[in-house]
């Protein structure tokens, strides 16, 4: 009896350690590696969802609260100059603090956005794309509305949900509640 009871837990054993093989090849790497990053992410973010500790650490207003109309709104940036001026991307310190207003005119925490400029990245690290989070950052051209040079960056939706996708630079979701910078 001892020896069919051991025999069935090596077999039971031995096929979850096959199953625990096989599922990463099938789900990605990367995607596994990207969950636990958010999370880690979301808690180093945690104490921004005041936007007064925000501003506390150095982080300042930039520019006015995004949209693009018929597809979404990104939000008011909050930005750390410094970071941004440092080519190295660190998920745990995102350079820009993404916040959604509220009728109340309090600000809510939405996403955190990753920025670098092209010419400071291509300097530290040559010209392969930068990533973060598992993520490639997306390529934007100087003559953008926010009057930057060409840049790098990448939202990630941590405290608002976004059904165009974790990544995506714009969330339907929200509004800048008549405030924007196209209006709405």
């Amino acid at each position: 009896m001892i020896g069919i009871r051991s025999g069935r837990r090596l077999r039971a054993t031995s096929a979850l350690g096959l199953a625990l093989l096989i599922v990463p090849a099938f789900t990605g790497v990367a995607n596994g590696a990207g969950q636990a990053d958010v999370a880690q992410v979301r808690q180093a973010t945690l104490k921004y969802r005041d936007v007064n500790a925000a501003i506390a650490d150095g982080y300042v207003k930039f520019y006015k609260c995004t949209e693009q109309p018929g597809i979404g709104t990104m939000g008011q940036h909050y930005v750390k100059l410094p970071l941004v001026g440092d080519p190295a991307i660190n998920a745990l310190t995102p350079e820009v603090l993404v916040y959604a207003p509220k009728r109340s005119g309090e600000l809510k925490l939405v996403a955190v956005e990753y920025v670098v400029t092209q010419a400071d990245w291509q300097t530290a690290f040559g010209s392969a794309t930068p990533t973060v989070l598992g993520q490639n950052m997306l390529f934007r051209a100087a003559g953008n509305r926010y009057g930057l040079p060409n840049f790098y960056e990448r939202h990630a939706w941590l405290w608002q949900g976004n059904p165009l996708g974790l990544y995506n630079d714009w969330n339907p979701d929200i509004s800048c509640l008549g405030n924007g910078d196209n209006g709405g």
